[in-house]
């Protein structure tokens, strides 16, 4: 069964009330199915209807980190 386990929510920055919330997510596919991070980023504030959210698996998190580390180096101004 589909289990939310909330992790953090952050400040969205540059909005007023947005922010962006991580959560471990059991089974979200279904029965057997491998558990994600999720990453969710909610415009006006409300964690339980993000506006875009991205499923990551845990095999995947160090080589995600690394991208957006990579991308911070490179454009962050």
């Amino acid at each position: 069964m589909k289990k939310t386990i909330p992790v953090k929510s952050i400040p969205l920055a540059n909005t007023k009330e947005g922010i962006i919330s991580i959560s471990h997510i059991e089974e979200p596919y279904g029965e057997g199915s491998k558990p994600v991070v999720s990453i969710g980023i909610s415009l006006d504030g409300d964690e339980s209807k993000p506006d875009w959210k991205a499923h990551i698996p845990y095999e995947n998190i160090d080589d995600v980190i690394a991208a957006l580390q990579e991308a911070k180096e490179k454009f962050a101004k």
